[in-house]
């Protein structure tokens, strides 16, 4: 199984890598007239979401809407202690002036070593490299989503951002570490899934 995953994760990576920069464009609009519809979206005030890094779907169009409706926007930190994502509230100024620090594993991070714990958001927009039709999440493999979330009393709508090609059509055995989504945000389609 581990070794069909990691098959499937370097493929994934490979396809998204090889997205040109007008069908990357493409994907985030369709992606963003989607989202922004959503009853989940347009009633939260707290949402969490990351920055592109790695060829996901781009959040900048979404990021600079939020600002525009007065809903507070916070990116992920990772916690060298333990391994956990913290979230921490950014202004447009800091995000039109690209005021970050580059993590190791190659994403932008913000120049802040506090933030608010994952329970105080209403939204939770998450990258993937592939979903199943469950809901069942891959991430890049370094586990911050899933352990993050597996602490948190209170847990905000999970919606995760995707192009077509990573909602895959077979069975993933979920670890009992893996959080699913509550939505999955495709440029084709939305797709909810039931909360176990």
């Amino acid at each position: 199984m581990m070794n069909i995953m990691h098959k499937l994760r370097r493929q994934l990576r490979k396809q998204r890598r090889q997205l040109n920069h007008f069908q990357q464009l493409q994907a985030e609009s369709r992606v963003f007239h989607q989202l922004i519809r959503t009853p989940e979206f347009i009633s939260a005030k707290h949402i969490g979401i990351y920055l592109h890094a790695f060829g996901e779907i781009r959040t900048h169009k979404i990021i600079e809407y939020a600002f525009s409706k007065n809903k507070k926007i916070y990116l992920p930190l990772i916690c060298n202690m333990n391994q956990h994502l913290v979230w921490v509230q950014i202004n447009l100024q800091q995000y039109r002036n690209k005021r970050f620090s580059l993590h190791h594993l190659g994403m932008q991070e913000p120049k802040c070593t506090r933030g608010l714990h994952v329970s105080k958001l209403e939204l939770l927009i998450m990258p993937l490299l592939a979903c199943n039709e469950d809901g069942i999440r891959v991430g890049m493999g370094g586990g911050f989503y899933d352990r993050t979330l597996a602490h948190a009393q209170y847990k905000p709508t999970r919606l995760g951002l995707a192009h077509d090609f990573q909602l895959i059509h077979h069975k993933i055995i979920p670890q009992k570490w893996d959080e699913a989504l509550d939505g999955l945000i495709i440029p084709t389609k939305l797709l909810r899934f039931k909360r176990k």
